[in-house]
């Protein structure tokens, strides 16, 4: 079930770094390739030896092998991974994980991991319970972490109560469920837009805006898990499709968007419309840099096509999904979008809360149906976000 995946497992140090034999087993049986990293500490609780037999990898606990001077790269290793899991991580770990210190190698690799990271806690009631571990791991959930909730139970130092690492079968069986996701949406095709437009001022200037695409991409990936064929047209980003099921389509200006998002939306049963499209665009783009001068510089802008309402009017028995980014009068202009547009349903983020919005891996929604029916989200990772939009888009296309 995890063939082809790569999990990077970091181990701190806990009496439960034993069980990290067992995950690693776990997790090479369903046919993940595993590496692992270790504090220096946890050399104390498991040999490496142990750990680098059962994943066929060497452990890396220093940023370079001292026997040879190789550099251990936290960089590749960020990039390398499907998902890194801390497992088990001490309330040391994740005080330095909340506040981004990266004194050691699997703090640094977290600071570089551009997967989902998922954490699973282990350590004495007491510390777990203590308001700055519980003000830690919220912060962390808040940028996006998956926190594995320990287990109730006897603890190592003869206390009961919560703080044992959840066990290995039910953190592999999370995993599964992250990766795998049934194909309900198998034979249905589905247009998404992302990212940003950029309307030209001359050759080397643009109007644009801070749209990053993670929203869009994850919707797109998340459609894509579930079996959906997605064409994706994207703004310019610096994101990679994630599936096979995805066909991408580079356009630049709001023009390009329009004209593609016409061209693939009859052949579509839903459209969810994710990118920031430029509202407007200068009425002359110039063919030549436009040099600096000591006066004032005036440009005269136009409005750009309205692809969800064109969508709006020419859709036919399909669902069409917008997005509203607002600053003030959120519900009120959100629910006016909606109708506008003739929305099926609207997704709103604020545009000026922290860890919500442009560039942010976290996001917070509230979804508002055409019936008025309003529902408010915690904030969550865009991935997790995603899929409460898949979730609501399914419902309309399989009642």
């Amino acid at each position: 079930m995890l063939k082809g995946k790569h999990i990077l497992l970091g181990v701190t140090g806990s009496i439960a770094a034993y069980k990290a034999a067992h995950l690693i087993r776990l997790l090479v049986k369903h046919g993940a390739e595993v590496k692992v990293i270790m504090t220096p500490l946890a050399k104390e609780f498991i040999s490496l030896l142990t750990l680098a037999t059962l994943s066929k990898s060497p452990i890396l606990v220093d940023f370079f092998d001292p026997e040879n001077g190789q550099w251990n790269s936290h960089i590749d290793l960020g990039i390398w991974a499907d998902l890194y899991l801390v497992a088990p991580a001490t309330a040391n770990t994740i005080a330095k994980m909340a506040y981004g210190i990266a004194d050691n190698l699997l703090l640094t690799t977290y600071l570089s991991a551009r997967c989902p990271v998922m954490i699973a806690p282990a350590m004495d009631v007491d510390m777990f319970l203590h308001p700055t571990t519980q003000e830690n791991i919220q912060k962390l959930k808040s940028s996006g972490n998956i926190i594995i909730e320990p287990r109730e139970g006897q603890l190592a130092s003869g206390l009961e109560g919560k703080g044992r690492m959840e066990e290995p079968e039910i953190i592999v069986e999370k995993i599964i469920q992250h990766f795998t996701a049934p194909a309900t949406l198998q034979g249905l095709k589905v247009l998404v837009t992302a990212g940003p437009t950029y309307e030209p001022i001359d050759p080397v200037r643009f109007i644009g805006n801070f749209s990053s695409g993670k929203m869009g991409y994850a919707i797109a990936n998340e459609l894509a898990n579930r079996g959906a064929a997605v064409t994706l047209i994207s703004g310019p980003v610096s994101l990679k499709s994630e599936s096979a099921n995805i066909e991408l389509v580079p356009v630049t200006t709001a023009q390009q968007m329009y004209d593609m998002a016409l061209k693939y939306f009859p052949q579509c049963q839903a459209a969810i419309l994710a990118a920031a499209v430029a509202d407007y665009r200068p009425k002359h783009a110039v063919s030549q840099k436009i040099k600096r001068t000591d006066d004032s510089l005036t440009l005269e802008l136009e409005p750009n096509p309205d692809i969800a309402a064109e969508l709006g009017k020419r859709k036919q028995n399909q669902i069409l999904v917008g997005f509203a980014l607002e600053t003030d009068n959120h519900i009120d202009n959100a629910r006016k979008k909606l109708q506008a547009k003739n929305f099926d349903f609207i997704v709103l983020n604020p545009a000026n809360e922290p860890h919500a919005g442009f560039m942010s891996d976290t996001n917070r929604i509230t979804i508002i149906d055409k019936h008025e029916k309003v529902e408010t989200f915690a904030t969550k990772s865009k991935q997790e976000v995603a899929k409460d939009i898949v979730d609501r888009l399914e419902k309309l296309l399989k009642p």
